[in-house]
């Protein structure tokens, strides 16, 4: 029996629930605000992670974007296939697997950051009532 709850009161309550139907919402506009360069919110943001001057390791882009390893691996593909990550061994280990941008995925990324840039305001506007430095902490605090 459950206690009596009803699927409108966890709807109402639930922080999780809330969350992902949240994010849901983000990336859609994100994606949206990239479908023209041919790219979703998430390749942006693996793209947007190799932005440095050394490869990084798969699992050290992994931390750093909070995805499993297999998952990233998946939504490298594409970006691989597309010529715009390229992988290498790394210099400290020739067994390790680096990333970086190529050329393309250079431009593709110049191109990508004033539409990110405007899709970022945007959020930032939604944001404005609950102060988005607060906000980003208090959810920091859920990790």
């Amino acid at each position: 029996m459950t206690a009596k709850l009803t699927a409108n009161d966890i709807g109402a309550t639930c922080v999780c629930l809330g969350i992902r139907k949240a994010a849901r919402q983000v990336a859609r506009r994100y994606d949206d605000a990239f479908r023209p360069l041919g790219i979703t919110s998430g390749q942006f943001s693996i793209l947007a992670a190799l932005l440095r001057e050394e490869p990084v390791a798969l699992g050290a882009l992994a931390d750093t974007l909070g995805m499993d390893r297999t998952t990233l691996n998946r939504n490298l593909k594409p970006l691989e296939q597309g010529k715009l990550v390229a992988t290498s061994a790394t210099k400290d280990d020739r067994r390790v697997r680096g990333l970086s941008l190529t050329e393309k995925g250079h431009t593709l990324l110049d191109r990508a950051i004033p539409i990110w840039r405007r899709a970022q305001a945007d959020s930032e506007r939604r944001l404005t009532a609950t102060q988005w430095p607060r906000f980003r902490s208090q959810l920091r605090a859920l990790g």
